[in-house]
């Protein structure tokens, strides 16, 4: 299984970037988590990082035919980005919407994902947790 991991803007401050919100684990200590968790499961991951919504457009685009899934945190992307969600829209890998903080509890703006329909499912609000659990999916969906 192949799974590429997204992370959108300003995620690469994580650590420093409102710990209150985000937490403490720097984008590099998520990395590797995720890769632990990756270890014994025959799951190979990349990732990717970009603050350009067109940089994530072309990974998304690329990714066709040579994921099996893709695990997308899109950050305030999330809210406003139709080329994003078209993106998504005109590949066959599926995506999982994935975001550290609650965006529903926050603010008003937060709670409006124009990816969330487009994707296969979303986890919110439990922190780097939220990125094993789409990985799990991922492992359990092709079983």
């Amino acid at each position: 299984m192949n799974i590429l991991v997204l992370n959108g803007p300003n995620l690469n401050l994580l650590g420093k970037r409102e710990p209150s919100i985000y937490g403490t684990e720097t984008l590099s200590d998520i990395e590797e988590r995720i890769n632990r968790h990756c270890e014994n499961k025959g799951i190979s991951i990349s990732f990717y990082q970009s603050n350009h919504e067109g940089d994530i457009i072309d990974r998304i685009q690329e990714a066709d035919g040579k994921f099996d899934g893709i695990i997308l945190n899109a950050g305030a992307y999330t809210h406003y980005s139709y080329a994003i969600r078209d993106a998504i829209s005109s590949i066959s890998v599926p995506v999982i919407e994935v975001h550290l903080s609650n965006i529903d509890a926050r603010e008003q703006f937060r709670s409006t994902s124009v990816i969330a329909p487009v994707c296969k499912g979303r986890i919110t609000g439990l922190g780097s947790l939220g990125y094993l659990l789409a990985i799990d999916y991922f492992c359990y969906s092709q079983i």
